[in-house]
């Protein structure tokens, strides 16, 4: 009897000590990691890293070390995330869409811009109107996609078969540097791109994003599941300390151009003329952006991306924005 209360005993003293563990274990995260790709779209998260905020502001919520990673599309940043190695990322909505819709546990906190990419085609190259990119061969993000979606979106609606159009998938340096070596009529990439290749004198935008789908959302901030869950806290500072960068960027464009530029190793003036030629804005208010997110999961369906269009409870907790402007 004795030995089956201690063994008893002791499954009971396992039990609460796991329990415990589990409890305690989820409030020691010491290490934020986070997402990003080197476009103007995301220079809030390049001021906030180069300026140490993140680890100013997130320190007393018991982070020691942030690490941040970069990726050349969205594609494999949200592979990423749904292998659990990020804990937060600067993505493009809609392959955060793609990555929910295969099953990732996460939610868009903020917003990051708007618009902000060109089609650009080499200066040899006519155009005057969609009709004409018939027969090219234009690079651009990959499938699933804001680019992708949004450049195939605006085809059908000028009448356009986007199959009669070679779109090639490529991340922004590949695309820069074929369009640079003439292995492709143009591109489709979010700035400071355009402006790199106007620069090095080899292409013109000749539309902007904007104009193929007004005001549409693009990049977001997004969050995992067990963050939302288990740091609340945490996460309402990360979407705070977005808010600053974002405000600071507005005040501070060149000081925000040169710290991007030190991050990235792109030329500071390039990076000057991205801000003024882009057709975006930065915004870190998710809720100009709900209604064109939610639009990119019906665009996406339709495009056979995913299984079915997504809601805004699917996508969005607007809930730590409204915390963090309270």
């Amino acid at each position: 009897m004795r030995a089956v209360t201690a063994i008893l005993l002791a499954v009971a003293l396992v039990a609460a000590f796991t329990f415990a563990a589990g409890c305690t274990g989820t409030s020691d995260v010491t290490h934020l990691r986070i997402g990003y790709q080197p476009s103007t779209h995301q220079v809030a998260h390049t001021t906030a890293m180069e300026k140490g905020w993140w680890q100013e502001d997130l320190a007393p919520y018991g982070i020691t070390q942030v690490t941040d990673y970069q990726f050349g599309t969205g594609a494999p940043e949200m592979q990423a995330m749904l292998a659990g190695d990020l804990d937060i990322a600067y993505v493009g909505s809609a392959p955060f869409i793609a990555a929910v819709s295969s099953g990732l546990d996460a939610k868009i906190i903020a917003a990051v811009q708007t618009q902000g990419s060109d089609l650009v085609l080499r200066n040899d190259v006519s155009y005057s109107s969609p009709a004409d990119l018939v027969g090219k061969k234009i690079a651009t993000f990959p499938p699933g996609t804001i680019q992708d979606t949004i450049l195939r979106t605006w085809l059908e609606e000028n009448g356009v078969d986007p199959a009669s159009v070679n779109i090639v998938p490529m991340d922004p340096g590949a695309a820069t540097t074929a369009i640079s070596a003439g292995q492709v009529d143009g591109v489709f990439l979010p700035h400071p791109s355009p402006s790199i290749i106007a620069a090095e004198g080899v292409g013109r935008t000749v539309v902007h994003s904007g104009e193929m789908m007004k005001d549409h959302a693009c990049c977001v901030l997004v969050a995992s599941g067990s963050l939302i869950r288990e740091h609340p806290e945490l996460v309402e500072q990360i979407v705070k300390t977005h808010i600053r960068a974002t405000e600071y960027n507005f005040e501070h464009q060149d000081e925000a151009a040169a710290l991007y530029s030190n991050k990235t190793g792109q030329n500071v003036e390039t990076v000057k003329a991205s801000f003024e030629e882009w057709d975006g804005t930065w915004t870190a208010d998710p809720n100009v952006i709900t209604e064109s997110v939610v639009e990119y999961t019906n665009l996406q369906y339709e495009l056979g991306y995913i299984n079915k269009p997504l809601t805004q409870d699917d996508l969005f907790d607007l809930s730590f924005y409204e915390k963090a402007q309270a």
